[in-house]
């Protein structure tokens, strides 16, 4: 399939006029993340006196503040949302202990999913796994069970949200040893966490704290896994071999425009224009939809629709030959054309 190539000095030329961070945007939409999760936290609060049902309800908007919150933090570790590198990595930090997530730790890795996002040869520890059908069936049947079960949508959206958030956040990757601000940064979250949870146990009770605090962080980190996942793993993606990998291409071909609707594009901070974030992270989310709307190359893409997005959830491995994401029944098919015996 040809691709289309894109002019390395008309987009540069483009997204570099949307990379100035606006300090009047940034702290209105600190205010209008922060004051609003705390509010509808607090209100949680009352509403354990009169119904739970009421509680978990109003769980759900304070999970979108949530996530709000969580895209903060995102543009931060970019140095995006705010000129001052102090300001970003301080506020870069509230976010992350709110989000569970410790903003040094994450920021790295991500800044290496940026960085090699597509590249075949260079999947590192931000990414959702994705095999080829080749490398698939190359795995013995044990590694195969475990491709599989990692893919199941009940582990990937359910499991591991709470799994990676909960648990593994609290603990710093085995392969940094040698990153001391990483480690510092899980260490410090920690603290601040503990401290947070030992305040509200004396003051409103633990029980009273995790009825509240539970389903906000069920509901906010699920979002963000889906979030993440449906960025790069639709059915007409883009991955490449080492050598053939291009930048470009990787963000426009290989990083979706989820079309949300204007009040889930709002609580995910234009997240969804994300082949315009991947092609230059240093656009704070609140110049996004302003560089899409004037700029008719990055409106040249098939948006992704919610409901569109919900089929993408059967695709699970690359298939090389066909350049687009398959489902394990597609695989039982390419096997059956081959004349190969059907093991999955």
């Amino acid at each position: 399939m040809d691709q289309p190539k894109y002019s390395k000095p008309t987009w540069l030329d483009i997204v570099a006029r949307y990379r100035t961070p606006d300090l009047r945007k940034g702290i209105w939409q600190i205010c209008n993340s922060f004051i609003p999760f705390f509010i509808t936290w607090y209100l949680m609060y009352l509403s354990l006196d009169i119904s739970y049902w009421i509680t978990l309800a109003l769980a759900i908007p304070s999970a979108g503040f949530l996530v709000r919150i969580f895209i903060i933090q995102h543009d931060c570790g970019h140095g995006s949302f705010f000129k001052s590198r102090r300001a970003n990595d301080t506020i870069g930090f509230i976010c992350g202990v709110l989000t569970l997530t410790p903003y040094y730790h994450w920021r790295k890795p991500h800044a290496e999913h940026h960085a090699h996002a597509g590249n075949m040869g260079s999947r590192g520890p931000g990414e959702v796994i994705t095999l080829s059908v080749k490398e698939y069936l190359q795995l013995s049947k044990w590694k195969r069970f475990k491709y599989r079960l990692y893919r199941n949508p009940f582990v990937i959206f359910g499991l591991g949200p709470v799994f990676s958030s909960i648990l593994m956040n609290r603990v710093p990757l085995p392969n940094i040893r040698l990153w001391n601000k990483e480690q510092k940064s899980v260490h410090m979250t920690n603290l601040v966490l503990g401290a947070f949870v030992a305040t509200m146990g004396l003051t409103i009770g633990i029980q009273q704290f995790l009825q509240i605090a539970i389903p906000i962080i069920l509901l906010a980190t699920t979002a963000g896994v889906w979030l993440f996942y449906i960025q790069h793993q639709f059915e007409e993606t883009y991955f490449e071999n080492h050598d053939k990998w291009d930048f470009a291409r990787a963000a426009m071909q290989g990083s979706s425009y989820y079309k949300l609707p204007k009040i889930l594009q709002w609580f995910t901070g234009n997240i969804g224009l994300h082949h315009i974030h991947h092609l230059s992270p240093r656009i704070p989310n609140y110049n996004l939809q302003k560089c899409l709307d004037e700029n008719p190359v990055f409106q040249n893409v098939i948006p992704l629709t919610f409901w569109k997005s919900l089929k993408t959830v059967s695709l699970k491995l690359w298939d090389e030959k066909q350049q687009k994401l398959v489902s394990f029944r597609h695989l039982k098919s390419i096997q059956k054309q081959e004349g190969e015996e059907i093991v999955c």
